[in-house]
Order: structure tokens, then sequence, then C-alpha cells
């Protein structure tokens, strides 16, 4: 094995530890170390001694092989530790690999001993032998700890490079508590064993199979919160486990009202990072209805009415989250600490108070959103300043605007690059498309090859009407990024939108809907694709399709665009209508009804 190799090694082991610390903890009846009634003679401290000796002078090898035998004649745990650590520290995975057997065999009832040798074979990227420490795991905890044992497993397998084979091993270890042939097993390890194979196989890039794992577990228990959970990870790449969401939610007997609230605000988060804004909306009034003492569904629900343009709508919920957050009696939320954002509750609160000042904008109080923006704290300083400059912009004072953010400092080249960037945005809400692309270039060739900047540049580029430098800097970014399907999309759109090269537009807009079938954006371009190319009825279903996940205005646009010419002239005005009330100043439904000489 390489001294590279075994360098990543001995990170990685060290880290999948960390994980399993924090992973389920399955309490185990067993003796307190004896500390008092120690097996420590006088010729075993000796031996003890000499292997820290050794370790001093560099001799790990043979420091290892003392503390190993020392361990082994005491069955202590603290020594296999040490023998394993002094291992991993010499790079040498065989020799730790030895160490855990050997504790694992020594102490049968040790979880930190298999849990040390199913990671180290993890490490070795050799997942597919740990069956066999697998099953010695979980005979080795009682009926009643089982459940939770087996809840864990997963956490073990973070950091395995072949997934698949990581999904195949627990197969075969857990399909038979899944499928009920181990006799006396409670129910709920079923459950268990379900949930942790649809969480192995997701990982493994399966997600048809782990649908099948979560529909069983909840076939079993309708009101299992980890099955619910599980679907709710499922439901970007496979819509049929939105149901089993619902059908948790709509169980009876229904589950607590806490658990039932705090799948339901993961379910809307989820949602929402899929653009379903108005469907994660919903959800998240049902969680401030039901359980108002989940602060963060406050915050949350504030930020995607701001998201749809509902100003009034987006303060009353960030005034309920300050009143909850400034409480000392405010609940702890069961998802704090998901959002790294949002992480602390003065981060959260910063947050409030900047979307609060948004809102404020939104509605051209300038005086209120400055008021808000005067609580935020000086960590937060690009994006209040990013605030005061669109305030002053709105107010025909844009040079200020952009003084304000040249202003701030550049003591990192992250901060350099937001600058720039925030700059670029000021300047592209005000339509000033030359200037932005200016700045955007002179940030590209500061951050040379930054795909960030390359694809907003590409943007400045073709509100100029410039294709051409569009387009190649669309295909740079493809060239470094071939998993993004943001420039797929974009130069896709940008061809269908101009009737030109439709079958490759097309052809860009599939790939881009490949690597993110559920982006209602996404689905968007291929409805406008299919309209481009003469196929109304599919261009409908796309639309439409793309409409209910997000009511954005362009997408209204575009929707309300196909019905009209389908001859749905009342609906389209009824989708034109909801575009209009929620940004009346949209450029694209602007057009599109004076393009098609319609009076709302």
């Amino acid at each position: 094995m390489s001294a590279i190799r075994l360098a990543v090694l001995t990170l990685a082991v060290a880290g999948l530890f960390a994980t399993a610390a924090s992973a389920q903890s399955v309490p185990v009846a067993r003796a307190p170390d004896a500390a008092a009634n120690s097996a420590l003679d006088a010729p075993l401290f000796y031996q003890l001694l000499i292997g820290e000796i050794e370790l001093n002078r560099g001799d790990a090898g043979s420091s290892f092989q003392v503390l190993l035998d020392a361990a082994r004649k005491t069955r202590d745990e603290r020594l296999f530790r040490r023998a394993t650590d002094i291992a991993l520290q010499a790079q040498a995975g065989d020799q730790a690999l030895e160490a855990t057997r050997a504790w694992r065999q020594a102490v049968p009832r040790s979880l930190e001993a298999h849990r040390y040798e199913v990671q180290l074979l993890v490490a070795l990227n050799r997942s597919a032998e740990t069956a066999v420490p697998l099953r010695s795991l979980l005979t080795s905890v009682s009926t009643e700890q089982r459940p939770a044992a087996i809840a864990s497993l997963p956490a073990y397998f973070a950091r395995a490079a072949d997934r698949k084979a990581t999904a195949a091993v627990l197969d075969e270890v857990l399909l038979p508590y899944a499928d009920g042939r181990v006799a006396g097993e409670l129910p709920a390890t079923a459950v268990s064993a379900w949930v942790a194979l649809g969480r192995a196989r997701l990982a493994a890039g399966e997600p048809a199979r782990a649908y099948d794992a979560a529909r069983r577990a909840q076939a079993l228990n309708a009101g299992a919160e980890a099955a619910a959970l599980l679907a709710v990870e499922l439901l970007p790449t496979e819509p049929r486990a939105e149901a089993l969401v619902s059908a948790f939610l709509d169980a009876q007997p229904p589950a607590p009202v806490t658990t039932r609230s705090a799948v339901r605000l993961v379910y809307a988060r989820s949602l929402a990072i899929s653009q379903r804004y108005a469907d994660a909306a919903t959800q998240l009034e049902v969680v401030t209805r039901d359980a108002p003492q989940f602060s963060d569904a406050w915050l949350t629900l504030g930020a995607l009415r701001l998201e749809m343009k509902q100003p009034a709508e987006a303060e009353t919920a960030l005034r309920q989250f300050l009143a909850r957050a400034e409480s000392a009696e405010a609940a702890a939320d069961p998802a704090d600490g998901e959002d790294e954002e949002a992480s602390t509750p003065s981060q959260r609160m910063a947050q409030a108070y900047l979307m609060l000042a948004q809102a404020s904008e939104q509605r051209r109080d300038f005086k209120g959103a400055e008021a808000w923006l005067s609580k935020v704290d000086g960590s937060q300083a690009l994006a209040v300043q990013s605030r005061r400059a669109s305030l002053l912009a709105q107010q025909g004072r844009l040079p200020e605007g952009r003084s304000l953010l040249r202003k701030l400092p550049e003591r990192t080249p992250d901060e350099a690059r937001a600058k720039l960037l925030a700059e670029a945005q000021l300047l592209r809400d005000q339509k000033q498309w030359s200037s932005a692309l200016g700045v955007l270039v002179e940030a590209n060739q500061r951050f040379r090859d930054d795909t960030d900047l390359l694809y907003e540049q590409a943007m400045m580029a073709e509100k100029l009407d410039r294709m051409d430098e569009m387009e190649q800097l669309l295909r740079r970014v493809i060239a470094l990024k071939p998993q993004q399907p943001n420039a797929y999309n974009a130069l896709g759109y940008s061809l269908a939108d101009r009737n030109r090269r439709l079958p490759e537009a097309k052809q860009l807009i599939a790939k881009a809907l490949e690597l993110a079938p559920s982006d209602p954006f996404l689905i968007d371009s291929m409805g406008w694709v299919e309209y481009r190319l003469g196929n109304r009825e599919q261009a409908l279903q796309w639309l439409s399709q793309a409409y209910r996940a997000r009511p954005d205005t362009e997408i209204a646009a575009h929707l309300g665009e196909v019905l009209w010419v389908s001859g749905k002239r009342d609906e389209a005005r009824r989708v034109w209508a909801e575009g209009r009330s929620r940004d009346a100043g949209n450029d694209v439904l602007k057009e599109t009804l004076a393009r098609l000489k319609v009076d709302l």
C-alpha cells in the first residue's frame, strides 16, 4: 500500500469514527472498566512501558506488537484501542485491522470494536468483508436494542467508495430481519431493517429499490417516522415517494403532533429545495398552525413568501419568528442545525432582519428597510451593504450604491469575488446589462475558470444579444462542470427562445433535465422548446407541471401563451393575472402580453 493511500486511509478512518460517534447510540449493558482490580502486574506494567518507549523512539511497529500482546492478555478495551490508534498513526491499515479483529474476539459485546472493524474495512475499500462483524454486532445486542443498532448501520458506511457493495452487504445482513426470517424479533426491528436498506440503496443510486424498502417499512407501521423521512429523502429522484410522505401525515391514528410536524417541516424544506415554493408554503402553514413553537418553520415560511413576491405575508411570518427567537421560553426546534447557513440563533436572527428589510423594499418602504438593516450585526457587512445599495439604486442613486459595495474591504480572495458578484447583481437588477457585463469580465480576469462567474457573464452577454459570446462562455462552463445542469439549460433555452437550432436546443434541455429532473425551470424550458417545435400538447403538459411546482411569473407567461394560442383564452388570462399579481414588472410577461396584444 502506497504512503499516499495510507495517509488518506488514516484521515478517512478518523472521519468515520467521528461519524459513528454522532450516529444513534445503542446502550449496551457491560461491566465498567476494571480500574480498581486491574490485571496490571509488574511484568505487564513493564511490557506497557516498553511499548510506549518504543513508540517515543519512533518504532511504531514494535510498540504496536507489545501493546496488542498486552491487550490480548488483559482483554482491556483501552489497550486494544491504543494499539489500533498506533497502527493508524503509523499508516498501517492491515495491523490496525488485526487489532480490531483481536479486540472483537476478546470482547464480543463491544460495540466499539465492531464499529472500528467495519469502518476500517470500509476505509480499506473492503466493504464486502463487513458482513461478518455486522452480523456479530447485531447478535451482541439485546432484542430491545436491535432496532436502534440497525438504524445506526448506514452511518458506518458514510464514506464508502463502493456504495453498491455496501448495499449488497446490508441486503445480505439485514434482509433476514426485514422479512421476518429471524424469529422472536420486535416489529420495530423489521421497520428499522427496511429503512436502513432503503438508505443504503439510495446512496448506491438505486432509488426504485430504496422506494420499495420505504414502502415495505411503512406497510409494517404507517406511523413510522424513519420511513417517512426516508421517503422525503427520495423525493428528488423517486416521485412515487411523495405518496408515502402523505400517507404518514394522514395516518390514523396520527403520529404525535410534534413528530408529524417535524416530518412536515423536513418535507417542506425538500419541496423548497426543489423550488416547489407554493407546495412548501402550504406545508409550513400547517406546521406553524399545529406546532407554532417550531421557530424555524416561521423563518422558512417567511423566506418562501418573500421569494413568491408576497411581502406582507413574509413580514407576518418573520415577525412571528422573531417573537419566538427573542423569547427565553422558545422551545428547541427539532430541525436546528440542519441549515448550515443558519446554524446559530444569531445567524437566524440576522437572516430574519435581512429578509424583513427585503420585504419592506418590495413594498418600497425604504425607511422601514433601513430600520431593519440597522439591527444586523457587523458580521453580515456584505449582505447589509448589498441591500443598502439596492435601496439607493431604487431611489435613483445607483452610483452611490456601487460606491458602497466597492468600499467594502477585501481581506481574502473570497471577499473580493463576493464583492464583484454583488456589484454585478446590483447592476443586473437595475437592467444595466452593459455595466454588469463589464464587472463580470473584470471578475473573470481575476478568477480564472470560476464557473459561477463564467455563467453570470454568459447571462449578461445574452441580455445584450451577444449570442456567440454567450455560447462560448456556457460551453466553457459545461467543459469545466459537465454535471452542472444550468449551463445546458441556459444555452438550450436561449436557442429555443430565438427559434434557432431547435433540435439541438431540445437535446441540451433534455441533458439538463437528466441531471436535475425535478427543477421547475428546466421543466419550463422543455415545455417552451416543445412549443417552438409546434408540439402544443406536449408543451402544455410540461408547462403545467412546471407551473404547479412553482408558480413563477415567467413560467406563467409561457404557460399562458400556449393556452392562448390553443384557444383556452380564459384560462390563459387567469394564469397571466396570477403571474402579474406576483411580479407586475416581469419583462417576459410584459413582452408576451404586448406581442399577443392582450389587455388584462
